[in-house]
Parts: structure tokens; sequence; C-alpha cells
């Protein structure tokens, strides 16, 4: 059956009572009655769900609601750091038109729409607060700079038609994406078992660094590579998700190649770049960084004792600046390349080998595929592969024959999974990060 904003408030009510048992409750702060009472809550969200449904001059309404009064942000700041609150000399009504009217002034990813309780069960919208687009760079793979948004701040995200989020700060709390409720927050990038895949080829390169610096080179940090990864391919996905397209990519086993795309094989490639070094950019790139992490260690004042990922991220060198934005371009090129019919094809060690593939040949007849609820996969249940479209179900089955390869599909409504064969079956895990944006 279909979830409604009920549903979600529930949902929103039951994982805030989650968080304020625990001891660490990760990077949010839970301010004793700062979530509304269940029927104000589902108040808040019914209203928000019901403007998302309209249009402004045959635009999408897509609005953030920042919860809370004016009084606890501070009135001398605004980004890129901080929140510029711009208050109203007479507060609006918190209805789905005024939301409406005022979508297209509080840009999605720059503002927030101000609202607080004004009575029971009764809101009011008492301006608009300018917040930058900072809040995105941790699911977009951007070098890390600190979120505007405050830490215990109630935030309502309608991303499109029937796309609702509510979070606090940026840590989502629930989230209702065209009927169906998103379990807790599964962020795949995560998983050990994806980074035993790609470990092999992590190892070649750490070699390689080592051998070219010689061993007076500050030592990196072994996750690196991996995190460099991650920065890349999180920036891909927030891209297609934009695109409300949909798209496949395709990492298979670079041992593989010559019989995935042969005569005989399961992959019928449309657009196969010709070999050499531009398919193999990544590879550079991700040598470039380790260079330039280490150079960079050994020109601290206090050299630390490895070098890593929060090195890159503080960097000022103007090379690692440059790279970060390297990284970027090449993010936007394989997001590009999604847009095309067809899935994009990468080798397990990151050499690109072209897209518009086709998934096609002697696969495997299956019927269901294990969803995973957890990050390894310990838990999980079956799921009938005819409740989803032929990108997914041709995902399932490849996966099912090439063991090894590992597909990311991107739904048009911005849905995510990563798929590959584990334990025993095809196997896909929903990938909703803890701190998200919406497409």
């Amino acid at each position: 059956m279909h979830a409604y904003p009920a549903q979600l408030a529930a949902a929103v009510a039951a994982r805030w009572a989650r968080l304020e048992r625990l001891s660490d409750p990760g990077p949010c702060e839970l301010r004793a009655g700062d979530l509304p009472d269940s029927t104000a809550l589902e108040q808040l969200i019914s209203i928000a769900y019901q403007a998302s449904l309209l249009e402004e001059e045959a635009r999408p309404v897509r609005f953030r609601i920042l919860v809370g009064d004016p009084g606890r942000l501070p009135l001398d700041a605004g980004p890129p750091e901080g929140l510029q609150p711009l208050v109203f000399a007479t507060p609006r009504p918190y209805d789905e038109q005024e939301l409406r009217r005022l979508a297209p002034a509080a840009k999605y990813h720059r503002a927030l729409i101000g609202v607080r309780q004004s009575g029971a069960g009764v809101f009011e919208i008492w301006g608009i607060v300018q917040s930058g687009p900072r809040w995105l760079l941790s699911v977009r793979g951007g070098r890390a700079l600190p979120s505007p948004l405050p830490s215990d701040a109630l935030v309502v995200r309608v991303a499109g038609p029937g796309l609702v989020a509510v979070g606090l700060g940026d840590v989502t709390l629930g989230e209702l994406r065209v009927g169906q409720l998103q379990g807790v927050p599964l962020d795949a990038f995560d998983a050990e078992w994806l980074a035993r895949r790609f470990a092999p080829f992590r190892a070649e390169l750490a070699a390689e660094h080592d051998a070219a610096l010689g061993p007076g080179a500050v030592p990196l940090d072994p996750n690196l590579i991996r995190q460099v990864s991650q920065h890349m391919f999180k920036r891909v996905i927030a891209i297609l998700r934009e695109t409300h397209h949909g798209a496949t990519l395709l990492f298979v086993p670079d041992a593989r190649v010559a019989s995935l795309l042969g005569d005989e094989g399961t992959l019928r490639l449309k657009y196969a770049f010709a070999d050499g070094a531009p398919r193999r950019r990544h590879r550079a790139l991700f040598r470039a960084v380790m260079r330039e992490v280490a150079l960079a260690a050994a020109e601290a004042p206090s050299p630390p004792e490895r070098a890593g990922w929060a090195l890159f991220e503080s960097s000022r060198r103007p090379s690692v600046a440059a790279l970060d934005e390297s990284i970027l371009e090449v993010s936007h090129l394989i997001a590009a390349l999604g847009d095309v019919d067809g899935a994009v094809v990468m080798t397990d060690r990151f050499e690109l080998l072209g897209f518009g593939a086709e998934i096609a040949g002697r696969l495997p007849v299956i019927r269901t595929v294990r969803r995973a609820l957890d990050l390894e996969g310990s838990a999980s249940d079956l799921v009938p592969i005819d409740s989803v479209g032929t990108r997914h179900r041709s995902a399932y089955r490849l996966c099912s024959l090439e063991r090894d390869a590992i597909a990311v599909v991107v739904s048009q409504d911005g849905a995510v999974q990563f798929v590959t064969w584990y334990e025993g079956g095809p196997t896909y895990w929903e990938h909703v990060p803890l701190a998200g944006s919406d497409p």
C-alpha cells in the first residue's frame, strides 16, 4: 500500500525516538521539545506534500522548510558559512498555495522557507533563510566544508511531486518517495563488500606510488583512494538523480572485458572508446591525488604520521584545488554519458570503456532478487523482479551471470540501487545516504 504524510510523520517520530536513546546519535543534535507532536507534525508534512503536487507557472514546486523561531538564528551571518534569515514584517499563512508562491524565491539548493508553530497544530511562515549550497556537499562528494545548517534544525525538503523528506540538520530522519517510505539510511559507499571488490586496484596504485616517491615520503592513509573514488562517484550519482532520466553504471572485471564485449558476449557497446590514456584518466587522477597529498604532508609544519583524505580536503595548494576540479569534470562526463540510453561501462580498474551498452546475450532467467536490509547483506528479503523496469531487470540478470560485476542503477525518480552477486544470489542495496540531497 502507498504511504502518505501520516506514515512519514510516524516514521520520523520513531527515528527521533531511536536517536534519543543513543549515546551518540551522530552529526545531529536532538533538542527536547523541538519535534512537533504527532498531530502538528502530520499537519506540517501534509501541507508540504500537497504543495509538492502543484505547479508554479508550469514549473515543479520545490522548496525546503526550516522549522523553528528566527530568534534562534544569528542576524549578522550569511552564506557560505552561515544562514541569513530575512524575516517578514508580517507572517504569512502556512498553506500549500503560499508555499507554491514562495518556492521560486527560495531556491531549493540555496534557501529555505522559515516556518514556526503559532498554535496547537498551526504554523505560519515567518520569512526566507538564505543558506547557500554547502549542505549538498556531503552527498555530492565535494571537498568538505561545514554545512551552514545547525545540527539541531528541523528541515522539511520537497524535491518534487510526492518527494518529501524530513531531516535534522543534514541528517535524514525519514523520506517519502512517490508513495513509498524509504528505510533507515543505508549508504552503500560505506559497505565493506564494496571496498573489497576494488581492493586489488587500490593495492596496485599504492605500490606504484611507493615506488615513485621512495622511502623518505610520508606514508599515505590506506583509505585515501577509496575516499577519492567515493568523492567522484557520489558526484556522478547526484548529477544523474537531478536529470530524472535514469541511468546504469556497470563495473566489470578487467580480466573479462574481451569476452564480455566480444561477439558472444553479454554487452553490446554502441559507443566504445578507442584504447589509450584518455580511457584511463581516472587512474591518472588517483595517482596525482596520492602524489599531491604526500607532497602537502611533507611541506606541513608538523607532518602527519599518515597523509589522507583530511589533508586533501583542507589543503590550499593550487594543485590540489585543480585536481578537485578535474574530478568534478570527470564526474560530469560520466553522468552525461549516462543520459544516453544504455549503460556506461567501466572496468574494476576504473577504465572507461564506453557507453550506450545493451545488456543482451544468453542471460539467466530469474524471478526474484535479494534486497539487502543492512550494509553487509546479513539480513535480506526476496523481491519479485516483475515489480521493476527493464533497466533494473537487466542489471539483476547481468550480475547473475557475471558475478564479479557491479551495477549502479539510478531510476527516473532518483532512487539508487547497487547490484551485484552476493552470497549465492543477485542482491541489491537501496542507496540512501545518512545526509542526503534529493533529486
